[in-house]
């Protein structure tokens, strides 16, 4: 397997670097290795693919958490674009707000854009896992302001033509030495070639205000810890028009007061008394459904292993149940009667091993040393 560059090395840039700045270091590796730029150059096009899937991830707060704390293993199961086999056309459609100034189309403002996906955390228990689980789950997202409708306006009034651009969106500016002009969005505007005058009062502007949402996940059986359950569309609200970003529900499995789990298997350890293990015995063993039976033949030892099968979790992906692992703990007794320690005397007497001798009263070892 090809060993993946780190991604800050790639854009030449450092982890503490802020996102207007990995965003310029993407845009002039971009501009510098762009197919178009370099006809022919395979190496030119490898590094504008590299570039693209490090933007990706970088300009993306939940996917730059994971990449900072995990490195690549971390983005395994979220969604990526291969970019080993994109064309540049597929990478301007992913990136259109930096390309389209580049190339000298309307700015980001005008351009449908997919809202912000959100993670919460659940807890489940071990039995959730068996079974499967339903849960109701809240949470707090920006949503579209009731009062302006997600416009930003105060109601009743329209937005005005920017000065600044003319209402294009785009403004001009000198690129690469001034070697030629390119265009670029326009900041007073943002690309929209309008700007509110009357702002919505509850809002701010802002066209999205926060509120709580209320809704029920699906919790697979056989899901492990840091797994994540996606809800399509319950995400934060895109703009101008896109479509909503999606809920990710982030699982924890909490810890079992019995069972451990090893991947699809739990393992308990049973305690059983030394006769039991000596003589053999059947014994009830608690599982997650209930209790099954075991026979321990005669002569069981310390540490061994039986295994009682489908009585583990199922499978994620494929829904058979592993097996439960269960070892032997010999449990030695602290405290003997009378009769118990006699008849382990003769036992002991039979196996030919020193023991230490029976203890006498406080009393008959002070008569002892009398005499």
């Amino acid at each position: 397997m090809a060993t993946q560059r780190d991604y800050y090395e790639i854009l030449n840039v450092d982890r503490s670097t802020g996102d207007e700045q990995i965003k310029r270091a993407y845009r002039r590796m971009a501009m510098r290795y762009h197919p178009d730029r370099n006809p022919g150059d395979k190496d030119a096009e490898r590094k504008f693919k590299e570039a693209a899937e490090a933007y990706e991830v970088l300009a993306d707060p939940q996917k730059r958490r994971r990449y900072d704390r995990f490195g690549h293993a971390g983005l395994r199961g979220m969604s990526m674009h291969d970019f080993g086999h994109m064309e540049a056309t597929d990478i301007f459609s992913i990136f259109g707000d930096i390309f389209a100034e580049m190339m000298g189309g309307r700015g980001r403002g005008h351009r449908a854009r997919r809202g912000a996906s959100l993670e919460t955390v659940i807890d489940i228990t071990l039995e959730d896992v068996a079974s499967g689980v339903e849960r109701e789950i809240d949470f707090d997202r920006l949503d579209f302001c009731e009062t302006c409708s997600g416009t930003g306006r105060k109601p009743g009034t329209e937005p005005i033509t920017c000065a600044t651009c003319g209402g294009i969106g785009q403004v001009e500016q000198a690129g690469l030495g001034g070697m030629f002009r390119m265009r670029t969005t326009c900041p007073a505007c943002n690309g929209a070639g309008q700007v509110i005058r009357h702002k919505c009062t509850d809002c701010k502007g802002a066209g999205q205000m926060p509120k709580r949402r209320v809704l029920s996940v699906k919790i697979p059986p056989g899901i492990h810890t840091g797994q994540a359950v996606r809800v399509h569309g319950e995400g934060e609200p895109g703009n101008n028009g896109g479509p909503r970003g999606d809920l990710h529900v982030v699982v924890r499995v909490t810890d079992h007061q019995l069972f451990a789990r090893e991947d699809d298997d739990l393992l308990l350890q049973m305690p059983v008394s030394f006769t039991q293990a000596a003589l053999g015995a059947k014994v009830q063993v608690p599982t997650l459904d209930g209790r099954e039976q075991l026979t321990i033949k005669p002569g069981t030892q310390h540490g061994t292993v039986f295994r009682i099968p489908d009585q583990g979790l199922p499978s994620l992906r494929t829904g058979h149940r592993g097996d439960l692992v269960v070892v032997l703990l010999v449990e030695i007794p602290r405290k003997l009667t009378s009769t118990q320690e006699k008849l382990l005397r003769e036992f002991a007497d039979t196996e030919d091993h020193d023991v230490l001798p029976e203890s006498r009263s406080f009393l008959d070892k002070i008569k002892q040393s009398l005499k």
